[in-house]
């Protein structure tokens, strides 16, 4: 029997033919040691932009990162009322039953939804289900808008630098976050990605500051200040 797929499908099954051909070859052993379970150490909070992929940035393996990716790459603070709260609820996965070291944050250059959250701050219609949830990053983004300092043009990266300092203090929001990091069995740590060169930025803990992480080829260092 011969399937047919739409031609949009057809993408993704060409894609998986040359997986298995190429990459699952070289990697057969490690998927079937994975098959029983996981033990990642690392979890990577990141948005659901299709640019920035934890585990290409990264170069992680399967099984060595668990993600979790929405808007923004926002965690909300802890609460126990009703609703659905999927990021909250793979973060105590990751945190209490696979007993990850670390927990990051990782926003990235140009990102939509906290250019959503500007432009709700302006009233500006932004959608029905996104207008709430980037209000996650409201306290980030009003303190940005109120700094005079702060050039216009520099509000969407100051915002995006923002919003991960603001993840990070709800993660602390969380007993079982809070009770491991005291316990010093994890840790928390803050990263924001150019898309456009390709950088990794690591955030200082003590003071917010987002630092270039510098590549192992000088020259793609080089290239990147021109």
């Amino acid at each position: 029997m011969t399937i047919e797929f739409a031609d949009d499908a057809q993408d993704l099954i060409d894609g998986y033919r040359r997986f298995r051909a190429s990459r699952y070859r070289e990697a057969r052993d490690l998927f079937s040691r994975l098959r029983d379970g996981q033990q990642p150490a690392t979890m990577i909070i990141a948005c659901a932009d299709s640019r920035a992929d934890p585990a290409m940035i990264f170069d992680a393996a399967p099984g060595e990162l668990f993600t979790v990716r929405n808007v923004a790459a926002l965690v909300p603070p802890y609460e126990e009322g009703g609703g659905l709260h999927g990021v909250s609820a793979a973060l105590e996965f990751a945190v209490t039953a696979l007993k990850v070291k670390q927990i990051v944050v990782m926003g990235h250059g140009g990102c939509g939804g906290i250019a959503a959250s500007i432009a709700a701050a302006a009233d500006r219609p932004v959608g029905q289900f996104i207008a709430p949830w980037v209000e996650l990053a409201a306290d980030a983004r009003d303190a940005v808008l109120r700094n005079e300092t702060i050039p216009r043009g520099d509000w969407q990266e100051a915002v995006e630098h923002g919003a991960v300092g603001q993840s990070l203090k709800n993660l602390m929001s969380f007993p079982f976050v809070r009770a491991a990091f005291e316990r010093g069995q994890l840790s928390l740590d803050g990263a924001w990605f150019s898309i456009g060169k390709g950088e990794l930025h690591w955030r200082d803990a003590d003071t917010g500051a987002f630092t270039v992480v510098t590549a192992d080829d000088p020259q793609l260092d080089q290239d990147n200040k021109i």
